[in-house]
């Protein structure tokens, strides 16, 4: 194992040598590579006595990638087990606990889904006067008619506090967030947290509900149990994405002073003169040809060497999460959430020995447009914020150390399986006749005739 030394301060290096992260490296030391919040000082996440001396603090790298963070929100962490095999923790042993009680929780619901509207409104009730919590809802989703000219529910509306997206954070505020809706809407909770992500339990109100393991006929029980700490949670990665642009002299606006959701600064770098954004994608980044008829024509650099040029529609960079979406469309296998790994996988390649490719997390990709490229191409983040990427413009790309703790029914590996074949319908096909038994006892006694003759 590489050693390395933690630079910082002496203040955050006195913080972080505090805490211990079993969950994720046995008794190895949590580093600089953990970004701990403040808040988190009071929280009893492990018995382990601190290091010594700070000097001689030092992070361990995995070779599977970097240590994820596993507190998640303000008051939810992963139950520790320090039983762990090549630093991977058994699935089966992450579960959910909760340093104190939950007390807010962020409803999010499918907008534009009038079925929705009833699940929604006795999910709240429930949540606010049988649970005594706090609900966040999005302002727009209150803004329905079907919600506005509800009488009955104008008490309960007053309760709720309410958030815009893209100009109100609320990253630490939450402790629990619940979606109602399909695949998409677990996708923009994610979008919603660029650090630590609340636990995250999902119905499935939607039209195809692999990521949402949840049935909401006996969501009282089950919003209980997870309240109460009795659940277990998959723990899915998400990339770390960095585009630099070229400014072209050009301003780049930023409303108010504050950032798009998913932008993080759209800072500008005086020296350089660059445009930097940075996202948190659970699911892919997708770069492709846009409207032009051209192939694209990208290089992708790992850990900065060119491995390969990227010539067809496009190229996928996606975590395992991601691999039963686009990726799987375009011929990527399909890869559990607790296997750490980023996949490449090439959109309809010139070349026909292109396929697609598995990398160990935590390796750096780098992805530019090809100097001899005819034309532009574009890229998006979970089909979100999409844009033009131009000569002299990068895309970086890496594990997050930001995982989106995904909250279980049963467990990681059995509801995995549950949605292949559900969902998916993996696998599915009609099965072979069986031989009648007359035919296979004449076939046994011919075998047997001729091992006589």
């Amino acid at each position: 194992m590489e050693q390395e030394k933690v630079h910082g301060s002496e203040e955050l290096r006195a913080e972080a040598a505090s805490y211990r992260c079993s969950a994720c490296h046995g008794d190895e030391d949590w580093g600089l590579g953990h970004p701990i919040r403040g808040r988190a000082k009071s929280r009893s996440l492990s018995a382990a006595p601190a290091v010594a001396s700070t000097r001689e603090f030092r992070r361990t790298r995995s070779l599977h990638g970097p240590c994820p963070v596993t507190t998640f929100g303000p008051k939810a962490c992963v139950l520790q087990n320090p039983q762990t095999i090549m630093h991977i923790q058994d699935p089966a042993s992450q579960r959910l606990t909760w340093s104190k009680s939950p007390k807010s929780v962020l409803v999010i619901k499918k907008i534009r889904d009038a079925s929705l509207l009833q699940p929604f409104k006795e999910l709240c009730v429930y949540l606010m006067e049988e649970n005594n919590m706090i609900v966040y809802v999005e302002k727009k989703v209150l803004e329905d008619p079907a919600i506005v000219s509800d009488d009955r529910f104008g008490p309960v509306k007053r309760k709720f506090c309410t958030f815009r997206e893209d100009y109100d954070d609320i990253s630490n505020q939450i402790d629990l967030i619940v979606c109602l809706g399909g695949d998409g809407t677990l996708l923009y909770a994610s979008s919603l947290f660029q650090g630590s992500v609340p636990p995250v339990m999902a119905f499935h109100l939607g039209s195809l509900g692999f990521l949402t393991p949840f049935n909401f006929e006996n969501f009282q029980s089950q919003v209980t149990q997870v309240i109460q700490g009795n659940a277990a949670v998959v723990l899915r990665s998400r990339l770390k994405v960095r585009v630099v642009k070229e400014l072209r002299g050009k301003k780049v606006a930023v409303p108010n002073g504050i950032s798009e959701n998913g932008v993080l600064a759209a800072a500008l770098d005086a020296e350089v003169g660059k445009q930097v954004m940075q996202y948190q994608v659970l699911n892919e980044v997708v770069i492709d040809r846009g409207p032009s008829s051209y192939l694209s024509n990208v290089d992708v650099y790992l850990d900065g060497h060119l491995i390969t040029t990227v010539q067809g529609d496009g190229v996928i960079v996606s975590t395992p999460t991601g691999s039963t979406a686009y990726a799987a469309a375009a011929g990527a296998s399909m890869i559990h959430p607790n296997v750490p790994a980023i996949m490449i996988t090439p959109i309809c390649p010139h070349s026909l020995s292109f396929r697609p490719i598995v990398v160990p997390a935590g390796v750096e990709l780098k992805i530019m447009l090809s100097p001899e490229a005819r034309n532009t191409v574009w890229v998006s983040f979970d089909g979100r914020k999409r844009q033009e990427v131009r000569h002299g413009d990068s895309i970086s790309i890496t594990t997050s150390r930001y995982p989106l703790p995904s909250i279980c029914v049963r467990d990681p590996v059995s509801d995995w399986f549950e949605s292949l074949a559900q969902c998916l319908h993996w696998n599915v096909r009609k099965k072979q006749a069986h031989f009648p038994e007359d035919e296979e006892d004449a076939d046994e006694e011919a075998g047997a005739g001729r091992a006589g003759s």
